[in-house]
């Protein structure tokens, strides 16, 4: 084989592997952060001073069992009315966030039952209001 039948060799490959990593780039699926990526961002400030409101108060917990998820707000909440909702982000696949509405007890305790998730690493993203004042808290827990 002569250096000319090499070169040609050597085009044909590279344009077969070029148009695999095409093939590859426009089939790779890419979960972005959010869909209203640009409508949030707006409203971050909001986000800011719910933070601080909701650090002012106290600590929220998240622990889990076998069977269960508890989500403790501050205990200053406890005989409050708490409107808001729970969002389970998972960070690696859009298909396994999960939300629903904040329905504490008197004790200011949600329960959540894990088979209503999938195994994964997952950021809990609270957003709630007690009367006037509005909240905020972020969390990463793994289900296991």
């Amino acid at each position: 084989m002569n250096w000319g039948n090499k070169l040609v060799v050597v085009f044909v490959v590279f344009a077969l592997f070029m148009g695999y990593m095409v093939y590859r780039a426009l089939n790779t699926k890419y979960n972005l952060v959010s869909k209203d990526y640009y409508k949030e961002e707006l409203r971050y400030q909001e986000r800011i001073d719910r933070v601080k409101n909701a650090i002012a108060l106290g600590d929220v917990t998240i622990g889990q069992d076998a069977t269960t998820i508890q989500i403790q707000l501050p205990k200053a909440h406890k005989g409050y009315a708490v409107k808001g909702e729970v969002f389970f982000y998972c960070i690696t696949d859009a298909t396994k966030d999960f939300k629903l509405p904040l329905q504490v007890d008197a004790s200011a305790i949600q329960v959540v039952m894990k088979k209503q998730l999938q195994k994964a690493a997952y950021q809990v993203k609270l957003n709630w209001q007690v009367g006037k004042f509005a909240f905020y808290n972020e969390q990463k827990l793994i289900v296991k």
